[in-house]
Parts: C-alpha cells; sequence; structure tokens
C-alpha cells in the first residue's frame, strides 16, 4: 500500500508522461494491461523517488495536461500541485511510446484515439479514466456554485421536460455503491484555472449535504456540482447536446473494430460521423467515477492504481465479481441515478460558462435554457446507454465474413424468440471463453450446416456482454418458418437443469427488448417466445423455459392464437432428424 499523496503523484507523472514522451521510442499494443504495465512501473519506483515538489510541480505546469479542459485544469490540476511529492521517473522506452498513443481523447476522420482494448472485450478511453482516479483520490468534493452565473437563477423549479416528474434538487455528490469508508476528509480547493482564480468565482469545497426530496419536487438551481462526476461524465455530456438536435443522432455510444486484437493499433469507429461521446469514451468515464468513488471511499492506505485497475479489469474489486468493468453500466446507473446527475450536467455547464464567458455555445445561454440540455442529455444517456446492453459488434469476437448477400428484414418485427445454445454447453463467463464459442458456432452454422452466417441475431453470455449475430438488420437462421418475423436472441450453456446467470436473463427479458423497442426494431407489443413453441424441440431447455413463462411479453401461443398472430404452428412433417436437440433452422 502506498499512501494517498504518493498516488496522486504517481497518477500525475502518469498525465506528464502521456504529454510529454520522449520522441522516437517503441510502443507497445494499445491494451489496458500495458496502462496497467505503466502504473506499475512507476509505483515500483516510488517508494525509492526522493519528494521533490518544485520538481513535480513543474512538471504538471509544464505539461499543460488541461489545457484544453479549463473545468478539468481548475477542479483538479491546481490542488494536485499541493499534494505531488514525487520527481518524475522515466518509464521504458516502450511504455513511453504507449503514453503517445493514448495521451488525449479525441476522433478524427472516423479514427478513435486515446482508447485502449480492456481484458473483457470493451475498449476504454483513458483520459477520462485518469481523471476519475484523481478526483477520486482528492476525495469526493462538493463544490459550490457562484449564484451570480449568466441569467438570473429561477425563483421557483425549472420543469424538466420528457419525464413523468421533475427533478428534485439535489445538493449532493454520487452515491457510493460499496460503503468502504465513511471518514472521508474534504481538501479545501485552492485550484484555480488558468485565467481565473477560485476567489474571482466564490467557489468552496464543503462536506456533502444530502437532501433527499420527493420526485414530485421541481429542480432549484444547483447549487454544488461533484468534482468527480463533472470531469468524467457531466462535462462532456452537457457540452455534446449543447451541439442541437442535428447532432442527436450520433451521440451516444458508437462502437469500433480494431484493426486485430491480438496487437490493437488502429481503433475504427463503425459510424463516421460519430461524435466524442463514443463507447469507448462513456466507458473510460464510468470506469473513472466508479473507481474514483471507490477510491474516496476506501481509508488509507489505499490500494496502488496498478493493482486496482488489475482488479477492476479482471476478476473485480476486492474479490466482489459485481464490482469489474464487465458490470459498468450497472454500476453506473446506481451510481448516476437521473435526478443527481442531470444536476450536475446543468452544474457543469454553469461553471464552465464562468471559467469562459466567451465559449460560443454558452453565451447568452439562460438558465431554463441550460437546464433543458442537461435533462435531455441526462434522458439520452441513461436510456440510450446505462439502460442498454453493452453489445460486442461482430469484428470485436472475430467473426468470419458473411458467405452470400444477407436479406434485410422489414422493421420493426413483432416477435422475440429466445433459444439456448446446447452446445457449447456450460456458459462462458469471460470475453475469451465466449469469443472463442462465437467462432465455433459460426463455424458449425457456416461449414456443417452449410448456413450463412451464424444463426442467431444476438447471443448472450455469462461475462455480462451481448454478442452481435445477424444483429438487427439482416434475416438470421434461429427458428424454422420464423425467421423473417422475430428476432432470434440465444444464451450460451445448456439450460435444461438450471438456470443462466441473472445479469444474461436480465438482458434478454429487459435491456435488449427494451432498446430494440425504442430504436424501432422491435413493436412495443412483441410476443416473446421460446424456441420449442414453434419448432419440434427441447430449446430453450426445460429450466429457461419455465423461466420465460413467468415473463410479461411471453406468449403461451395456442393454436387459435398462432392463428390471429399469423404464425404457422408446428409441421411434424418438416421437423428435423438431426440429433442437434436445438438446431435452429
Amino acid at each position: 500500500m502506498l499512501p494517498t499523496m504518493v498516488v496522486q503523484a504517481i497518477l500525475w507523472i502518469l498525465y506528464g508522461l502521456l504529454l510529454q514522451p520522449e520522441p522516437g521510442t517503441a510502443t507497445l499494443p494499445l491494451l489496458m494491461d500495458s496502462v496497467i504495465q505503466a502504473l506499475a512501473e512507476l509505483e515500483q519506483k516510488a517508494p525509492a523517488t526522493e519528494a521533490g515538489h518544485t520538481a513535480s510541480a513543474r512538471l504538471l505546469s509544464a505539461q499543460d495536461s488541461c489545457a484544453h479542459n479549463p473545468l478539468q485544469h481548475f477542479l483538479l490540476e491546481e490542488q494536485s500541485l499541493k499534494t505531488t511529492m514525487l520527481d518524475p521517473p522515466s518509464l521504458s522506452p516502450e511504455l513511453q511510446g504507449l503514453t503517445m498513443e493514448v495521451a488525449r481523447h479525441g476522433v478524427w476522420d472516423g479514427k478513435e484515439c486515446g482508447v485502449v482494448l480492456a481484458s473483457d472485450g470493451s475498449t476504454v478511453a483513458v483520459e477520462p479514466l485518469l481523471a476519475g482516479l484523481e478526483a477520486g483520490l482528492q476525495g469526493n468534493r462538493v463544490v459550490n456554485l457562484p449564484l451570480d452565473s449568466t441569467g438570473t437563477p429561477p425563483d421557483a423549479g425549472v420543469t424538466f421536460p420528457d419525464f413523468g416528474a421533475t427533478v428534485p434538487d439535489v445538493r449532493a455528490t454520487s452515491p457510493g455503491l460499496r460503503d468502504t469508508s465513511s471518514d472521508v476528509t474534504w481538501a479545501d480547493v485552492g485550484a484555480v484555472s488558468p485565467n481565473v482564480r477560485a476567489t474571482d468565482l466564490d467557489v468552496q469545497v464543503t462536506s456533502p449535504d444530502v437532501q433527499a426530496s420527493s420526485a414530485d419536487t421541481k429542480a432549484k438551481f444547483p447549487t454544488t456540482v461533484d468534482s468527480l462526476l463533472v470531469v468524467t461524465l457531466a462535462r462532456d455530456l452537457g457540452l455534446n447536446f449543447l451541439q442541437g438536435p442535428q447532432t442527436w443522432s450520433h451521440s451516444l455510444g458508437t462502437e469500433g473494430c480494431w484493426d486485430q486484437l491480438s496487437l490493437p493499433r488502429t481503433f475504427t469507429l463503425l459510424d463516421p460521423e460519430a461524435s466524442t461521446l463514443t463507447t469507448a469514451f462513456l466507458n473510460g468515464a464510468l470506469d473513472g467515477a466508479l473507481l474514483g468513488d471507490y477510491l474516496s471511499r476506501s481509508p488509507e492506505p489505499r490500494p496502488p492504481l496498478s493493482h486496482l485497475l488489475s482488479q477492476y479489469y479482471g476478476a473485480g474489486v476486492a474479490g466482489d465479481p459485481g464490482f469489474r468493468s464487465n458490470f459498468r453500466r450497472q454500476n453506473g446507473a446506481a451510481l448516476t441515478p437521473t435526478p443527481i446527475l442531470t444536476q450536475q450536467v446543468w452544474g457543469a455547464l454553469i461553471l464552465l460558462q464562468r471559467l469562459e464567458p466567451a465559449h460560443p455555445q454558452l453565451q447568452g445561454m439562460s438558465q431554463e435554457q441550460l437546464a433543458q440540455v442537461a435533462t435531455h442529455a441526462t434522458k439520452e444517456f441513461t436510456e440510450a446507454f446505462l439502460g442498454c446492453p453493452a453489445i460486442h459488434p461482430r469484428c470485436r469476437w472475430g467473426a468470419a465474413p458473411y458467405q452470400g448477400r444477407p436479406t434485410p428484414l422489414q422493421l420493426p418485427l413483432g416477435f422475440l424468440y429466445v433459444h439456448h445454445t446446447y452446445m457449447p454447453a456450460s456458459p462462458c463467463t469471460d470475453f475469451e471463453r465466449c469469443a472463442a464459442d462465437m467462432r465455433s458456432m459460426q463455424r458449425f452454422h457456416q461449414y456443417t450446416r452449410g448456413w450463412d452466417d451464424i444463426g442467431y441475431s444476438f447471443v448472450v453470455g455469462s461475462d455480462g456482454y451481448v454478442y452481435e449475430g445477424r444483429g438487427w438488420h439482416w434475416v438470421g437462421a434461429h427458428t424454422l418458418g420464423h425467421n423473417s418475423r422475430g428476432f432470434g436472441v440465444a444464451l450460451i450453456g445448456n439450460y435444461t437443469a438450471e438456470l443462466p446467470a441473472e445479469a444474461a436473463l436480465r438482458a434478454v427479458r429487459d435491456e435488449l427488448p427494451r432498446c430494440a423497442v425504442r430504436a424501432g426494431f422491435l413493436r412495443p407489443g412483441y410476443a416473446l417466445l421460446g424456441h420449442r413453441q414453434l419448432v419440434r424441440t427441447d430449446c430453450p431447455g426445460d429450466a429457461l423455459f419455465n423461466q420465460l413463462r413467468t415473463w410479461p411479453h411471453f406468449d403461451k401461443v395456442s393454436p387459435r392464437r398462432l392463428h390471429y398472430l399469423g404464425l404457422r404452428p408446428i409441421c411434424p412433417h418438416k421437423l428435423s432428424t438431426a440429433p442437434d436437440p436445438c438446431l435452429p433452422a
């Protein structure tokens, strides 16, 4: 264990090295393991390094790490100048080269920079991750906002559109996922932005003051922001949605493909018009917020960052398999409930409006307008990202090309057909195993069955992820005679006698169909059916089918109901005689 001041120093040294690497150095694959390796190398040198406040302060001021982000500079950097106590040790040439690759997040010409591939198969932006770690090490601070921002704070609450209820006034930061320690110390901010001093803004740091209010309370002018949520997520959400409705269709969660998975170097986005709020950025922002929150609540001595990241992108922090990157969306939803995040986005825009009075997007914006932007941004993020399952695209699991020409679906569809794979029989619980299972099934379907591609629309692992098969737009080969009428979703494993993991059930029951309805792929009144209801088969297994029968959209499908729905009943003379008890078609 290292003291918090040393850990903070290591993190800021890494920040400096990110933006001032030595030229001409070799580089490593763009993997999270490489970032962890860089942190571990710094941590190994830290105890033997002579403290040098002056040298480290020169490093931080020289690197200008937050010149492109005055809000982050204001909330984080100057406070770190007080606590940084290490001279910057040199990294190996390979790690120096890596830092050049991940220095700053951005999207240019359809390529996303500043991202790495994690062991769970997700792509993560490094910049918001490091910002969250630093904010957490400083303490889960609540920063009081100035009340004389542009425009007059509304006396009455501002009504937020598109919500069944208005957003309450929550004067607190993120609620902890894990109550590791209630003894959180709150540093005094002496921070200044490059051009604005804290005294000019009348900003103070106080301990959190949680004022829970009912969902019927109108949102009041925010008086505080949480530095952790602002530097990771709230600022970028607000700025992105300030750009107007014309950008919203490209606003959230664009995925991409690596040039290769073993030695990743280049990440190309699937939507060339994507905004910077890509899946990788949001992953990094959520990871930074979750780990920063954990650090802020952890007692001294805090764990080395390399150890913490190894656990988080591995089996789970402190042995908790639920607290790892695979489940960042579920944990992120608990950390950032809609009312709190809305207040944080609004507050971030207010503070940025004061820090950058000439900001072209913020000039002349009233508080009501900022409130509406914050509301819409939070609603989209909550519904379109946090509320949807994380789907690994085909390129992520190494899919072979489609053989032939796919047939487009006529969307929206009215049915969701549930399968189990039977073979592989064992649930897959990590990305490496799930991706291998996907490739194995695709080879079987293409070369043994003679189909154009893997038959399922989507496949669900027990690792917290959904895997894209034929996807939302192409007819699959999963339910004989009904492939064009519904999506076929399979859970990896044999569920004759036991149930899948709860996360897998939740993805099929709630998350995937809810997001499909929202996107217009599935009708709101869709029917959910087990494979055995339409084809003579044991699929999806007795245990899973009995579970399906308790789900809201399950349809019993009597012969009369089949006729009403326009579906064909089981035809014995067309049954397959293949030994596979769950043969798609």
